[in-house]
């Protein structure tokens, strides 16, 4: 069984790449990739109580999901979504545990709401007044490919456009032990049913037990390998060349994600 869907805009953050048509460039060739730590964009769509309290998780997220929507030209405020990401937000976690460790063991309300994983999505609900539902995953080192497959499912089942939101963020120590996730990265992608005037490609999706696909640049497949979120850049690759194509994403052991691409442009 395969599962299709168009994609009307991208939004892409990670170290060395702002923005789909600069990460565009990179991946398709066209320009050199310099590896940088993630510039986080302020969340000037939140009012400014609520901006004071976000993490780099939420930046993240809101920050790729703004761009995704800009560029599908949708109204953010009635799309559906689907947040995926490994983890919540490594830095409060990291406060909390501090604070649990201290005799007092006083935990700020404002950084427990903020830990929980479902956080990103109540801050894009509450900076686009949106009131569709959303889906919020975790599926650790697979959190990518199972929400891109929960997003196409929707779109094919529902028959209308959703936007998938996939994102992770580093830990500190020593937490980073752990989880040596290096830097904040995300994709975001509204996916539509039906063909638009903003339409880049159309996707179809399958689950297949070839090997995954790795990046011919070094650099970034250690971005790839090392963060879960990355996982999608092989997708990315195909779509920034601009030619029908096929992309084997990393899911599970026993299981892969083959994406083919056909492009409208």
């Amino acid at each position: 069984m395969s599962l299709a869907a168009y994609v009307d805009g991208i939004g892409v953050l990670g170290p060395g790449l702002s923005g789909w048509p600069q990460t565009a460039a990179i991946l398709s060739g066209r320009r050199a990739y310099n590896a940088a730590p993630t510039v986080l964009p302020t969340p000037g769509m939140l009012p400014a109580a609520e901006r004071r309290r976000t993490g780099r998780v939420v930046k993240v997220a809101l920050g790729i999901a703004l761009e995704a929507t800009a560029a599908a030209g949708a109204d953010a405020m009635l799309l559906p979504s689907v947040f995926s990401s490994s983890g919540s937000d490594g830095h409060i976690c990291h406060e909390i545990c501090q604070a649990l460790s201290l005799p007092g063991r006083e935990v700020s309300p404002t950084r427990f709401s903020n830990s929980v994983h479902n956080a990103p999505a109540g801050y894009w609900s509450i900076a686009t007044g949106s009131m569709a539902e959303s889906n919020v995953l975790c599926a650790f080192d697979a959190s990518f490919t199972a929400g891109l497959l929960d997003a196409m499912s929707q779109v094919n089942v529902d028959q209308r456009a959703i936007l998938l939101v996939a994102y992770d963020t580093e830990y500190p120590p020593p937490l980073h032990v752990k989880r040596p996730i290096p830097d904040a990265f995300g994709i975001a992608m509204v996916l539509s049913p039906r063909l638009t005037a903003q339409s880049l490609a159309r996707l179809e999706v399958a689950l297949t037990d070839e090997a995954f696909d790795t990046m011919r640049e070094p650099q970034l497949e250690a971005l790839r390998a090392s963060i879960p979120a990355a996982r999608g850049l092989p997708l990315l690759e195909t779509l920034a060349l601009q030619g029908r194509g096929r992309a084997i994403i990393e899911y599970l052991d026993i299981a892969r994600a083959g994406v083919l691409i056909e492009p409208c442009r």
